[in-house]
């Protein structure tokens, strides 16, 4: 048997990778991470599948599951909310499962900030004016940051900056990045990304905290600061570039001479 951590992806049900929804219609254990993850995707799941919502689990809980249905030889769908690989929790579950030499692999899926990006149909890297995205978020009743890794010292950077978990807190973010981005800078929140509640507010660092408490935004939401929100004035990308010297493309094959 395998775990397969999965990423729902940010919201919507169809936004599941076409891997994911395929690993997700054979395991006969899935253990899901609440409210946070679409209840449609449970319908991919088999008939007579195991679900097991984890909100009120706590890590023993969810590795005694793991290990139950390994040695029942049942795989298991562990499915997250946006992508794996950012702040999901699922690296302490690895630990678990190598002690218990439970095998298993990763389903990437569409990150949250990927969906907020989309909701602002902008790019989040743009030529000349930011090449850089810090994806990261603050300590506030949580694990606490490491050291360098506050907002203070990552703002110094002018990079885009795209902060999760956030949005409760959203006066003390404005305050630590206004002497290193400007009261003008372009600053969005997204929250809901992707979902037909899906709320998007654009403004500046000046003025985006007041939307934010408004339209009582407090969660599952996503904070980017950055110059790149409302570029305008740039360079094309040397990608498409007419002065770019592309490689002349293979023939097609012909078939034997007559």
């Amino acid at each position: 048997m395998t775990v397969y951590f999965i990423g729902a992806g940010p919201g919507a049900a169809d936004l599941i990778t076409v891997r994911g929804a395929r690993t997700l219609a054979r395991c006969q254990v899935c253990l899901y991470a609440g409210s946070l993850v679409p209840r449609e995707l449970l319908a991919e799941c088999p008939p007579d599948a195991r679900l097991v919502d984890t909100a009120r689990l706590d890590l023993d809980q969810i590795t005694a599951e793991f290990v139950a249905a390994h040695e029942a030889g049942h795989d298991v769908a562990r499915l997250h909310s946006g992508d794996p690989s950012v702040f999901s929790a699922v690296a302490e579950q690895m630990r678990r499962l190598d002690a218990a030499s439970v095998p298993y692999d990763v389903v990437p899926g569409v990150p949250a900030f990927a969906a907020a990006a989309a909701a602002l149909k902008r790019e989040l890297t743009v030529p000349t004016v930011g090449q850089t995205v810090i994806l990261t978020r603050i300590a506030q009743q949580a694990t606490p940051m490491p050291e360098g890794e506050d907002l203070a010292t990552l703002g110094r950077s002018g990079a885009l900056l795209v902060l999760h978990l956030a949005a409760r807190y959203v006066d003390r973010v404005v305050g630590e990045l206004l002497p290193h981005y400007g009261a003008d800078c372009p600053a969005a929140v997204v929250a809901m990304a992707s979902r037909p509640d899906e709320l998007v507010l654009r403004g500046t660092l000046d003025d985006i905290a007041a939307q934010v408490k408004a339209a009582g935004v407090v969660r599952t939401a996503v904070i980017i600061v950055g110059r790149t929100l409302g570029a305008e004035q740039f360079r094309d990308s040397h990608l498409y570039s007419s002065d770019r010297e592309r490689p002349h493309e293979p023939c097609h094959p012909q078939g034997p001479a007559a």
